[in-house]
């Protein structure tokens, strides 16, 4: 499994620091959708699903999570803590994140609205249709 983590370009001077996230530039697909988590809890673990078609771009904005990716065949396990880096998540890949910090602020640019049917929650049917997909 290839993991491709996007390097986003910082501007700033001695007033403080800005990135720019732009369609097609620094981010591999049309944003459609925002949303940022926050105030979650150390002991917490979300995610718990993969998504069919939607492609994901993750950045922790301010302070670090773990990520667990995986996309049927093997795991990998990644630590976020670089607001001026992405992490891209294709198509049909399991994510689980965890031991966020207290001062976390995790932001996702998606490449489609909500969609419930593109969902797959549950870890048993995800690893058979990857099976049944890569077999």
């Amino acid at each position: 499994m290839k993991i491709e983590l996007i390097p986003l370009q910082i501007h700033g001077d001695d007033r403080g620091s800005l990135v720019s996230l732009e369609t097609e530039k620094n981010i591999p697909f049309d944003i459609k959708r925002v949303y940022y988590l926050f105030d979650t809890k150390e002991e917490v673990v979300r995610g718990y699903h993969a998504h069919k078609a939607l492609k994901q771009v993750a950045i922790v904005v301010r302070g670090s999570c773990r990520f667990t990716l995986d996309d049927g065949h093997e795991r990998i396990d990644i630590v976020l803590n670089n607001p001026a880096q992405g992490l891209l998540i294709e198509s049909f890949m399991w994510r689980e994140m965890s031991e966020f910090s207290q001062d976390c602020v995790l932001m996702v640019l998606a490449d489609s609205k909500y969609d419930e049917s593109d969902y797959v929650r549950d870890y048993e049917q995800f690893k058979t249709m990857a099976k049944n997909e890569y077999s």
